[in-house]
């Protein structure tokens, strides 16, 4: 009876996971989609700590009080700029806990030589093991290179990619033999030397292509928890690791669309910092002029105006820009110039960073325009303000076919009437790469921090 009332809650807790994610797909059910995804959780673990199966709580009481300690503190203090590595150390243990949680079960029941553990399950233990081992490691390279304590550039050796290639098949062999005899160090052997490969996948990666690596290792670790669900025989974390694993998937395809690169060049690629080209005259040194403007200048400029696009990137995250953002767009608007915001799919260092981030400061969702919706429009817009973006804009990506961005879908702000740059230098992006939009007789620098920057511009546009 228990175990059934086990299942029954199971089956409500998924629902909630799917109405979550449903609700997460829109800016606007985004906080109902969380919240309702957390009342899942919740019910779940509640559910199997019922479980009759559970011998002792001591370990899980102390587990739970660390855990839910540390992620309270997380969560009030870490900052807007910090989530992108935040979900990617998260992921990380996830994929940890996976990787761990299989060996355990391989360890108390033995492999397919003992029949104890069928065929299904040492096949998945095998799967989790190794898959979130791999998680778990690119995922802190990821979360290193986002925090800046390992370069963001790609970090290759001679040989790289076949000494990969000889570690995975070792892995896959490995993993057979475990699956094949009981022998415990076979595995940890396997599990060493994945956390070896996806240490060595992620290095060479460079943080241009950061978004695509998250999506991917979340994708992983999903998938290695839904193994786990098999080898533990827990519907609910079957289905809550799928839906991870097929989400990831997704958004790893959408990413990857957006950036126009296959998931194969991400990661064996090497591409995504140190390459300082991106155009003829950059390549051959020539000194490029540079025209800049004041924030008076600019404000008489935006109240007469008919139509602005703001494109917001990593820049006004780390300046903490987007209430004063928000307060100069409110301003126009009162004045009746039309003003939107234009997103890209990668824009930040997550998916999705800069819809969280001007939600967070009230931007009206219908105010977001995706970059399909954007680009029509910006033949007809009068002022592009770009706040900390650089790579998304660069026009070569369009132009130039001897750039490392070639073909990556762009904001086209360089068809607008007039483009303002917000930036601290003119140092590249992410990517490395120079953009010529800023040498653009049409492009004018406002050099500073984008916060400073803005707070004084909105002080001026209300003295107009």
């Amino acid at each position: 009876m228990r175990a059934d009332l086990i299942q029954l809650v199971y089956l409500v807790a998924a629902v909630c996971f799917i109405l979550g994610l449903k609700w997460l797909s829109s800016p606007r059910s985004a906080r109902r989609g969380n919240q309702v995804a957390a009342i899942g959780m919740a019910i779940a673990i509640v559910a199997t700590l019922v479980d009759r199966s559970v011998i002792d709580y001591t370990w899980i009481i102390a587990a739970a009080l660390v855990g839910g300690s540390v992620g309270a503190v997380i969560a009030r203090r870490v900052q807007m700029t910090a989530m992108p590595q935040l979900v990617a150390l998260l992921n990380g243990l996830g994929g940890g806990a996976a990787a761990l949680i299989a060996v355990s079960e391989y360890h108390a029941h033995g492999a397919l030589g003992e029949t104890s553990l069928g065929g299904v399950a040492a096949v998945s233990v095998m799967f989790s093991a190794i898959v979130g081992s791999i998680s778990f490691a690119g995922s802190l390279v990821a979360f290193g290179k986002l925090q800046e304590i390992l370069p963001g550039r790609p970090i290759t050796w001679p040989g790289q990619k076949v000494l990969n290639a000889l570690v995975a098949v070792a892995i896959l062999a490995l993993a057979v033999w475990a699956a094949l005899a009981v022998d415990d160090p076979i595995l940890w052997i396997a599990v060493v030397l994945a956390l070896i490969l996806g240490t060595a996948v992620v290095l060479p990666i460079g943080g241009a292509d950061m978004p695509v690596v998250i999506a991917f290792l979340n994708a992983c670790t999903g998938l290695a928890a839904a193994a786990t669900g098999f080898a533990l025989g827990n519907v609910l974390l079957i289905i809550a690791g799928m839906l991870v694993g097929a989400s990831g998937t997704l958004l790893t395809q959408l990413m990857s669309k957006a950036m126009n690169r296959s998931l194969a060049s991400v990661l064996f690629g090497a591409f995504g910092g140190g390459n300082a080209g991106g155009g003829s005259s950059a390549a051959s040194g020539e000194a490029l002029p540079v025209l800049e403007i004041g924030t008076a200048d600019l404000a008489a400029q935006l109240v007469y105006a008919r139509r602005v696009v703001i494109v917001p990137g990593y820049g006004l995250a780390v300046a903490q820009a987007q209430h004063p953002v928000r307060e100069l767009a409110d301003l126009l608007g009162a004045r009746g110039v039309d003003v939107t915001f234009a997103i890209h799919p990668v824009a930040g260092r997550m998916p999705g960073h800069m819809n969280v981030l001007l939600a967070e400061a009230d931007v009206p969702y219908d105010k977001l325009l995706e970059m399909e919706e954007a680009n029509p429009d910006f033949p007809q817009t009068d002022v592009v303000l770009v706040i900390g973006a650089n790579d998304v804009v660069n026009p070569a990506a369009r132009d130039d076919p001897s750039s490392p961005l070639h073909g990556m879908p762009i904001l086209e702000v360089d068809r607008a009437e007039h483009v303002v740059v917000f930036k601290r230098s003119m140092a590249s992006g992410f990517a490395g790469v120079e953009n010529l939009l800023f040498h653009d007789p049409k492009t004018r620098m406002l050099f500073g921090d984008a916060r400073k920057s803005l707070t004084q511009l909105v002080q001026d546009v209300q003295d107009v």
